[in-house]
């Protein structure tokens, strides 16, 4: 017996050694307790999720059951910066009191001068937004922005590269905050300039706050860029190659140099990419059929620069500014076949063969001044003022040959020189300030932005011995859009749940012209359409958040949200694309509403379950229709309306070594018009999107993703039914010089299924689209880290130097 009391003793004894409590507490600026903050407890060596809490009304958190070893607590609370501690050993016995961590509402860091190796999740899905962690993923490299959107949770990339979430169209896209201006193609060109190494975090943001702007329908999608935030010294050298039809590579250096008073930080990368992509369409319009098979070689040559300087004033006033842009230079080259039919008796009347070539540049420059003002009452106010420039440059050669398909020859030719230069201009000033009020916290703001396009498109018929401007198909527009902005954001957290209401008002003045000539009678004649918009529009947003038992939280929320036409798309001047289709805007496009309610759960800060329903009203969609007996128009309407219903799982799952993360994107989308007789769409579709990332810790530096996604058939452009797509990547990585050395090697779409298919039967045609491009690549990517890697805020720095100055009075000299 008594041996058998030892032994429970003894096993009483072990289990007390490595299962013991850990507790802290959490304050504010102010130094009063933080209540409902999310904290987790996580191991110093891999920085792997042991257990999550939340602070209680004294801003006290407990962990119990946690086995002996070397942790560190991270921090997060809705209105402050993420912090995490030092590291620290909880032991073989005792309780472990970790010291008064703070929150502050200026960048995040960690609490203490240390190093913390810490691994991120790639997909971590919070309450408001999904974020995409690129820097800790290793398929990522070699990847531009677009093809990283394309295989994001939820998101889809059509044949036309127009970006869509969850089923709705009206994504807008923003680099480091700033809004990009462009939208299809442009879009599109400027994303594939900035690559995975320039890239921190992708952020997918679905119901944005009204600190937000308002534009979007779907939501916003923030493109984060990697910001050096470490102390001293330091840089990084990056280098890739890729290689599956053709060669590419790419090459950057950032530097930086942070102390008590200035952060200076700047970066230099240049890619060199070739891609050929294909695309058939096969086109029924009444009686004649048109079957093009078209080859496109891409090469494109992109220098990316970004530099700035933070000037810390005090410890509550920051002066910022900073530059940054991208030089690129692109060159396609199309070879395009089109044997035209006559459907009745299924003969070929004419082969058109279209070898064109394009080439200009796509250069953009932004210039951002800001200030930045905290305290420890709790008063937080932030300005910018930017200026951005993009300047886009299009010389196609448009040859159109037509063939006799009995082997007779050329039947007869057209051929067009095109241009098309365009500058964009955007001047914006917002302010945007918070305080703690009525135990909560106050946010108001404003923002004003005056953006100016100028297009001049110029056509130019070839002839033998000249070329001959075509003034009837040329066109200058001049568009000019002025928004501002005032918004009022209240969040405040109450015993077992938490609130945030907010109110966002938006007036809109735009004005375009659009000039050129037309025929008329006895000759031509100068047309100006131009027209005008000034409209005000009140765009409400709120949440509740039920958090009495942390483990089971559910959050209620509701937008509402504007998209604009984007300039283009409101230029009535008819493009021709080729011989057979063109393109014109509407100028009496109106902007589509979306009205949005969320119903968020999160169990166990591990599973998310988020059921959204948004009902779109006057949407705008492309449209191809037909203009005589053989030509099709490509155009933009509101399609009436749009019912989205949407269903988001997600559940990451890590077990020692091995690691998994699946995502679930369901929706149900319904759209209807009546665009007169005879004309009409009613397109539905249930839509299921799959994605799954699986991590492997191998052991002395290596790891190893398996990553991939599934999308079944949908609907794009509201017309447009598509069949299912899928990608699988696999890749492997190592860290080497004292694992300041990351070598990534990836394989995407392993079984090269990235390629889409879509049909069409609107308007008395039929059309059904396919394509893919050179998404299989063998990738390798290196980056090596040098000098300093300690971050601390600016408040440990004034600790640090009051602790030098202590040292330096106690030794009765200067500290060294």
């Amino acid at each position: 017996m008594r041996k058998l009391m030892l032994l429970i003793l003894t096993v009483c004894l072990c289990t007390a050694g490595v299962a013991q409590q850990v507790s802290g507490v959490i304050f504010d600026e102010a130094q009063k307790p933080v209540s409902g903050a999310s904290v987790g407890i996580r191991k110093k060596a891999d920085s792997a999720v042991v257990k999550y809490t939340t602070s209680d009304v004294n801003g006290k958190y407990f962990f119990q059951g946690i086995s002996a070893g070397s942790y560190f607590i991270q921090l997060s609370h809705v209105g402050y910066a993420d912090r995490w501690s030092a590291p620290f050993v909880v032991g073989g016995t005792g309780a472990t009191v970790v010291p008064v961590l703070e929150l502050g509402r200026g960048s995040a860091g960690s609490l203490k001068e240390v190093v913390v190796s810490s691994q991120k999740p790639v997909i971590e899905v919070k309450a408001d937004k999904t974020v995409l962690n690129v820097e800790g993923s290793i398929n990522a490299v070699g990847q531009d922005a677009l093809e990283l959107l394309r295989k994001s949770p939820g998101v889809m990339v059509d044949k036309d590269n127009n970006i869509s979430l969850s089923g709705k169209n009206g994504i807008k896209v923003y680099v480091d905050g700033r809004q990009v201006p462009l939208n299809g193609g442009d879009l599109a060109d400027y994303l594939k300039t900035i690559q995975s190494s320039q890239i921190e975090a992708i952020e997918i943001i679905s119901n944005p706050s009204a600190r937000y702007e308002a534009s979007g329908n779907a939501g916003i999608i923030n493109i984060r860029l990697k910001k050096n935030k470490s102390f001293g010294n330091n840089g990084s050298l990056t280098g890739g190659y890729g290689i599956g039809t053709h060669s590419n590579y790419n090459g950057g250096i950032s530097l930086n140099h942070r102390d008590g008073h200035i952060n200076w930080f700047g970066n230099y990368n240049y890619t060199n990419t070739t891609n050929t992509t294909w695309l058939d369409l096969y086109r029924k319009q009444l009686d004649t059929l048109f079957d093009q098979h078209s080859t496109l070689k891409n090469e494109t040559r992109t220098h990316t620069f970004k530099t700035g300087l933070d000037y810390y004033l005090n410890k509550n006033n920051t002066l910022g500014m900073m530059v940054d842009g991208s030089l690129s230079n692109y060159g396609v080259m199309t070879q395009s076949a089109t044997p035209i039919s006559y459907i009745p008796d299924g003969s070929v009347v004419k082969i058109l063969e279209a070898n064109n070539s394009r080439s200009g540049k796509k250069d953009n420059g932004n210039l951002n001044l800001n200030y930045h003002h905290t305290d420890s009452s709790g008063h937080d106010l932030n300005m910018d003022a930017d200026y951005g420039i993009y300047r886009l440059r299009s010389d196609q050669l448009q040859p159109n040959l037509y063939f006799d398909p009995g082997g007779g020859g050329l039947l007869y030719s057209d051929i067009f020189d095109l241009l098309a230069p365009t500058d964009i201009n955007l001047y914006s000033l917002k302010a945007d300030y918070e305080q703690n009020f009525k135990k909560g916290r106050l946010g108001l703001g404003f923002k004003t932005e005056y953006t100016t396009s100028d297009n001049d498109f110029q056509q130019y018929n070839v002839y033998p011995t000249a070329k001959v401007k075509d003034t009837l198909h040329s066109n200058g527009f001049n568009y000019k859009e002025n928004i501002n902005a005032v918004y009022a954001n209240y969040n405040r957290t109450f015993k077992g749940f938490l609130v945030q209401a907010g109110l966002r008002v938006e007036n809109t003045n735009a004005k375009g012209v659009s000039n050129g000539y037309k025929e008329a009678s006895g000759g031509y004649a100068i047309y100006d359409s131009s027209f005008t918009r000034h409209y005000t529009g009140f765009f409400p947003s709120g949440s509740v958040t039920i958090n009495k038992d942390p483990m089971r939280q559910w959050t209620i929320s509701y937008s509402r949200r504007i998209d604009r036409p984007a300039y283009q798309d409101l230029n009535p001047f008819e493009f021709k694309l080729d011989e057979y289709t063109y393109q014109k805007g509407n100028t009496g496009l109106r902007p589509q509403y979306t009205n949005s309610v969320g119903l968020t759960y999160v169990f166990k800060y591990r599973l998310t379950a988020s059921l959204n329903y948004s009902h779109v009203k006057d949407v705008f969609t492309s449209l191809v229709d037909t203009a005589d007996r053989s030509k099709a128009f490509l155009t933009k309407k509101n399609l009436a309306t749009q019912d989205i219903t949407s269903l988001n799982i997600s559940y990451p799952f890590q077990y020692k070594w091995y690691s998994i993360f699946a995502n679930v994107n369901t929706f149900y989308s319904k759209y209807r018009a009546d665009l007169g007789v005879g004309r009409g769409v009613d397109v539905d579709v249930f839509s299921v999107n799959v994605f799954a990332q699986q991590s492997a810790r191998l052991g002395d530096g290596w790891s190893a993703e398996l990553s991939g996604f599934y999308s079944s058939p949908a609907i794009w452009q509201g017309t447009f039914k598509t069949h299912s797509i899928g990608n699988l990547d696999a890749g492997i990585q190592k860290q080497v010089l004292q694992k300041r050395g990351t070598l990534k090697v990836s394989v995407s779409d392993v079984f090269h299924t990235l390629h889409f298919t879509a049909t069409s039967d609107f308007a008395g045609q039929y059309l059904r689209a396919t394509g893919g491009q050179e998404s299989r690549q063998l990738k390798l990517f290196f980056t090596y880290k040098f000098g300093s890697s300690q971050v601390k805020t600016a408040r440990q720095r004034k600790s640090g130097l009051e602790d030098e100055n202590k040292r330096a009075n106690s030794s009765g000299g200067f500290a060294n």
